[in-house]
């Protein structure tokens, strides 16, 4: 895309590797310029032809042009938002199925300092946090005791 430097945020990839990060700033973004209704599934809702056609010509700026011709004849925003939303809801799955492992895996001894590991520690807790799943400090506190080599550990 040859507008990239000029969008706001970051636009949609094909794999769809960024859509959870992309699905709130386009909501934000719409709500800014009072266009999340056309969005929403509400059977109140009455949205004009013009701000439903603002808004399918902001959600296709926001996305990979390959992904643009695939969604070509959604004419409708909300039909679009839905459509993606089958296509790429998956990506939540995939990414809590990375943290778990990388929670997994996650060795005290495996970092030069503690900082370093006190941050990706925070970083895995937060980021379980936005696939709803949670640690608890019993959890954080038996993960950095289960990773000290037995010689290293003092009671």
């Amino acid at each position: 895309m040859s507008n990239l430097n000029k969008l706001d945020f970051t636009a949609l990839e094909v794999p769809g590797r960024n859509y959870l990060k992309w699905v709130p700033d386009m909501k934000l973004h719409l709500t800014a310029k009072n266009l999340r209704p056309t969005i929403e599934n509400e059977m109140d809702n009455t949205v004009g032809e013009a701000k439903k056609a603002t808004a399918i010509i902001f959600i296709r700026r926001y996305i990979h042009d390959a992904l643009q011709i695939e969604y070509f004849a959604k004419e409708d925003p909300q039909a679009l938002w839905v459509a993606m939303a089958n296509h790429f809801d998956h990506q939540n799955d995939i990414f809590l199925l990375e943290v778990k492992h990388d929670w997994q895996y996650l060795h005290f001894q495996d970092f030069k300092f503690v900082n370093s590991y006190n941050s990706e520690v925070c970083q895995i807790q937060s980021l379980l946090k936005f696939c709803n799943e949670s640690l608890t400090e019993e959890d954080l506190l038996e993960k950095t005791y289960s990773t000290f080599f037995a010689t290293n550990i003092v009671l």
